[in-house]
């Protein structure tokens, strides 16, 4: 369950810190007070996108953490299997805003915000405002009963999807097979050519860089000869060449060397030194005689280049991108030359893939009609618990014309709230009141299911009163016996139900707004129960009121959770 909720710098919250109790927890306080601040702070560590508009005023940043403690043994292996393990069973979430940035950590370990959503998905549930809106959506719909039946539906939705990638597949092949005659003749003749003019080229590996080697040694021969002729003259063995000037050099210190050893070494080096230029002047000399400027050379190799230049800029950087290029396309004229051949195949093929496809999404909808009468059952059910007397609920099954990857399946809810009357779609006759007590059936079913251990649902009074409301807090309280439950409201009904009652206020100091969290006294409860019951104004007979539903309450939880 959630422990411990820590805000700081979020819109209208300067600070607070909240620690959660077991069973249902009640926040409750005038409109505006921040409520919804306070549920966006956690919708933040399930992913929502924030901006820079949410930080405080004056503040650099804004921090939101979520302490868990997990002690459901399921919860726990599907975090290990996101690779998070509970140190003591315990979780913390973390969201840091800054500007244009937010720095996400799960026990203080950095993460994305697609981990962080991941993991929180097994820890909470948040039932937003308006968000019963959605069943009125064919896809919510099934993605509701798929959840549901998520055990046995999940793998026949796996198939499907396999089968369906198959079948996509099968029709792209047939549909890039679908050319005319004359199209397929036009395109035969262009892969020929371009085949016909690689091969024709015979190119090898390495090819154009040995060319352009070559053509720049004949392009620049006479710069070459140049150069190397007056460094010819400047290191070889004429009148003041530098063989020269080394060979005298020797010779003038050999006639001192028998007067001191230390000069032998020198000597020695110096002689090295001429044998050394000696050689280079030889080959030089060899390079010089061989270097030639032959006209046909030069042009065959300047021919050659262009050849290549010409192919590079038509079919690839290097010779080996053009040898690929030459592979593809000789496949291509290959399977046009077998093209009859091959558009039989691909008929065949997407004949086949569609059959495979037809009987997945035939054993997917088979499952989950199991599954929707089941649903349906538990609906009903449900929906008893919250002051439907005489409900009628089915869930109908619509083929449609084409496949997808869910299936071929599309259902539509169908509801009766009076005797008499045959189901109809639910946006045909059901109030918003009335939509809002049905997704509060159904969260609690999945809630169930998933083994969710936290629920929050966010005013999820709307549009209800009276008779209607009482079975709504006597069906949270039944929720919070098994689940750990936060829950905004409006309802004095509701609000006398709390384990844990919070009030939120708004304060003005100045020209500073801030909103404030504390937990209710059981005194200051009865008072805040007042407060919703009388409005501005609390009277004694109020105040008794509030204080009688609260005892009422009480009793009436444990009669409930006995």
């Amino acid at each position: 369950m959630l422990l411990h909720l820590h805000v700081k710098n979020l819109a209208l919250i300067e600070e607070v810190e909240m620690e959660f109790g077991p069973g249902l927890n009640i926040l409750t306080g005038e409109t505006g007070a921040g409520k919804s601040i306070l549920l966006g702070s956690m919708q933040l560590i399930l992913g929502s996108k924030s901006s820079r508009d949410i930080i405080r005023a004056n503040a650099d940043y804004a921090l939101v953490e979520l302490l868990f403690q997990i002690e459901n043994t399921k919860v726990l292996d599907k975090l290990r299997k996101l690779d998070i393990e509970a140190e003591d069973g315990q979780i913390l979430l973390s969201r840091k805003i800054m500007d244009g940035r937010s720095i996400n950590k799960i026990n203080g370990q950095t993460s994305t915000v697609g981990q962080m959503k991941a993991v929180a998905s097994c820890l909470l549930d948040i039932h937003g405002q308006h968000e019963h809106q959605s069943l009125l959506y064919a896809e919510k719909q099934l993605e509701i009963l798929d959840d549901f039946g998520k055990d046995g539906i999940l793998p026949a939705k796996e198939k499907v999807n396999e089968s369906f990638s198959r079948y996509r597949k099968a029709q792209k092949a047939l549909a890039d097979l679908n050319i005319d005659e004359e199209q397929k003749n036009r395109e035969i003749a262009f892969l020929e050519f371009e085949v016909e003019e690689i091969e024709k080229a015979a190119l090898t590996e390495g090819e154009d860089e040995e060319l352009e080697r070559r053509y720049r040694k004949l392009t620049n021969a006479r710069k070459i000869v140049d150069v190397l002729q007056n460094v010819y003259t400047m290191t070889g063995a004429d009148m003041n060449g530098a063989a020269d000037q080394t060979g005298n050099a020797v010779r003038e210190i050999s006639r001192v060397t028998q007067y001191d050893e230390a000069l032998l070494p020198m000597e020695e080096m110096l002689g090295e030194i001429e044998g050394l230029l000696s050689d280079f002047n030889r080959e030089l000399s060899v390079y010089m005689d061989d270097l030639v400027f032959d006209e046909e050379e030069f042009y065959e190799t300047e021919k050659r280049l262009d050849l290549i230049n010409n192919l590079k800029a038509k079919y690839g950087k290097n010779i080996s991108d053009i040898k690929d290029y030459q592979k593809r396309q000789s496949e291509k004229l290959k399977q046009l030359y077998q093209f009859d051949e091959n558009l039989q195949l691909a008929k065949q093929e997407l004949e086949k893939a569609g059959r495979e496809l037809a009987k997945n999404c035939e054993i997917l909808s088979s499952i989950r009609k199991q599954y929707a009468l089941e649903l349906e059952k538990q609906i009903i059910s449900g929906l008893k618990d919250l002051n439907f007397l005489d409900v009628s609920f089915g869930i109908t099954f619509i083929q449609k014309a084409s496949y997808s990857s869910n299936g071929w399946d599309e259902v539509e809810y169908e509801i009766s709230t009076n005797p008499g009357e045959t189901k109809k779609p639910l946006g045909r006759i059901v109030s918003g009141g009335e939509l809002s007590r049905i997704m509060l059936a159904i969260k609690t079913i999945l809630a169930k299911k998933d083994e969710i251990d936290t629920l929050i649902f966010d005013e999820i009074d709307t549009g209800i009163s009276g008779r209607t409301a009482q079975k709504v807090s006597e069906k949270m309280a039944v929720i919070g016996a098994h689940h750990q439950v936060l829950c905004i409201t409006h309802l004095p009904q509701i609000a006398s139900m709390a384990d844990t009652h919070f009030e939120i206020e708004k304060h003005v100091e100045g020209n500073e707004t801030t909103t404030n969290i504390h937990i209710l006294s059981s005194e200051n409860s009865i008072r805040e129960l007042a407060r919703l019951l009388g409005g501005a104004e609390i009277t004694e007979a109020v105040y008794q009121n509030a204080k009688e539903m609260k005892k009422l309450a009480e009793n009436h939880k444990k009669q409930l959770r006995n």
